[in-house]
């Protein structure tokens, strides 16, 4: 048995996340490819920034179309009944409160569901984006990351020191270890990743983290 999540794994661990009716919105880079794994029943309305409502899975290759992006500027598809609005509308539907869920990526998240997403340190960053208004506007923020850095540092942690996205906002960490719910308390771990225990998860966490089930339910990703 492999050990851990593979990124599509997580993604698929994501997509259990959703219920019928939700209207997600699915951030640039792994979060996308949460759409690719929703089950045929549920139905899930599939947000982009930049105004595409019901976005469908990835294209195949070869079938991708230059007038279909999302706000990353990846290829998508849409299904029956998509809409296409204004980025102000795109917008007002966030600030608005109408978004359920949000999936996005993260370079840290602390104890206390601080995230820090939209700086990479050493790099030129053009703006936050959309990510501040959803961090703050979704009801639901759900992080999807590798567990720690390409370094081997660790992304949850105490205290964020990256600039932050939003302040207390993540409610579950899905990464490569497990699944990971802030609670006031902290970090604690609510389901593992085939093959990881849980010393392993706390000695990849730069904080406390609890375990709040004594078995781990195995996984059938």
């Amino acid at each position: 048995m492999s050990r851990g999540w593979t990124r599509d794994q997580v993604a698929a661990r994501a997509a259990k996340e959703l219920r019928d009716g939700d209207y997600v919105n699915l951030g640039i880079g792994l979060p996308t490819r949460v759409a690719d794994h929703v089950g045929a029943a549920i139905e899930v309305v599939v947000h982009s920034e930049n105004g595409v409502l019901r976005i469908g899975p990835s294209p195949a290759p070869g079938h991708e179309d230059p007038e279909l992006i999302n706000a990353g500027t990846e290829f998508v598809t849409v299904g029956p009944g998509a809409s296409f609005v204004s980025s102000s509308d795109s917008f007002a539907m966030i600030r608005g409160g109408h978004i359920d869920v949000t999936i996005l990526g993260a370079m840290q998240v602390s104890a206390g569901g601080d995230l820090a997403n939209w700086i990479v340190p050493g790099q030129l960053v053009k703006g936050i984006g959309g990510a501040m208004d959803l961090a703050i506007g979704a009801r639901r923020v759900i992080v999807l990351m590798d567990h720690v850095a390409k370094d081997g540092s660790f992304k949850l942690v105490e205290r964020c020191s990256l600039p932050l996205t939003g302040r207390g906002v993540v409610n579950r960490v899905i990464s490569d270890l497990g699944v990971i719910d802030i609670t006031p308390e902290g970090f604690a771990v609510t389901e593992l990743a085939p093959g990881i225990d849980f010393e392993e998860v706390a000695s990849k966490t730069g904080a406390r983290i609890a375990k709040t089930v004594d078995r781990f339910p195995l996984s059938s990703l």
